[in-house]
């Protein structure tokens, strides 16, 4: 299973890319919001990949986070929804989209992605909710990058690590660690992350200490 390529961009098309690895070029399929996040042409570039395998066809799709790249795995188990689909979703509303629209039952959110219609919108809310805390979670990993390229040869180096030009979003690690302090609270896995996902559409640079108390707000009895 390819998990991660990390190379040099040697081209890009509509959807794809292809990424050249020793010499070796492989067709990577991403998201339009992927697409406008990758270096130029003849940069270094890495991504996180899966592999979709069928009986007549093996396809690499490209992620910019392990967030964007979960998502794309959990949408792909929703019945009705497809590879093409999937990255429809995570181009139209982004990772972070994602996990806020399920968390929050936003359908109408899903749906505004070309090609997905109510229904479909309905089941991934449905059958996805429950995912989301742990998905929203992840959001203070560490993106791709790091370290220098290192090589193997003095004329061929190998890219290992290189950092993409957008990071995944700043309340990553805020929104991890108040779904965390909520639900330590007793809060359940998927009243937190409502909250915290409303908290966050309310106020997206909320840092950990403000995003709990507007959380918490949220939580409270009415009335």
């Amino acid at each position: 299973m390819i998990g991660r390529l990390a190379g040099r961009l040697e081209y890009r098309a509509a959807d794809h890319v292809l990424i050249d690895v020793r010499g070796v070029g492989y067709m990577v399929f991403v998201s339009d919001r992927t697409m406008a996040a990758l270096p130029g042409v003849g940069e270094a570039v890495a991504l996180y990949t899966d592999l979709l395998v069928r009986e007549d066809l093996l396809q690499l799709f490209g992620f910019t986070s392990l967030v964007e790249k979960e998502w794309h795995r959990l949408l792909m188990g929703v019945q009705g929804i497809g590879a093409k689909a999937s990255i429809a979703i995570l181009g139209a509303l982004g990772p972070d989209g994602v996990s806020r629209a399920i968390a929050l039952g936003d359908w109408a959110a899903v749906a505004s992605a070309k090609g997905v219609g109510p229904k479909t919108a309905k089941k991934v809310i449905l059958e996805l909710k429950d995912k989301a805390p742990a998905v929203m979670a992840m959001g203070a990993a560490a993106p791709i990058g790091g370290s220098a390229a290192t090589g193997a040869g003095e004329d061929e180096p190998v890219i290992e690590t290189v950092a993409p030009r957008t990071a995944p979003a700043a309340d990553g690690a805020a929104q991890s660690e108040a779904l965390s302090a909520l639900t330590n609270l007793g809060y359940g896995p998927s009243e937190a992350a409502s909250a915290v996902a409303q908290a966050l559409g309310d106020d997206p640079g909320a840092e950990t200490g403000a995003l709990i108390k507007a959380a918490l707000k949220l939580l409270a009895p009415k009335g």
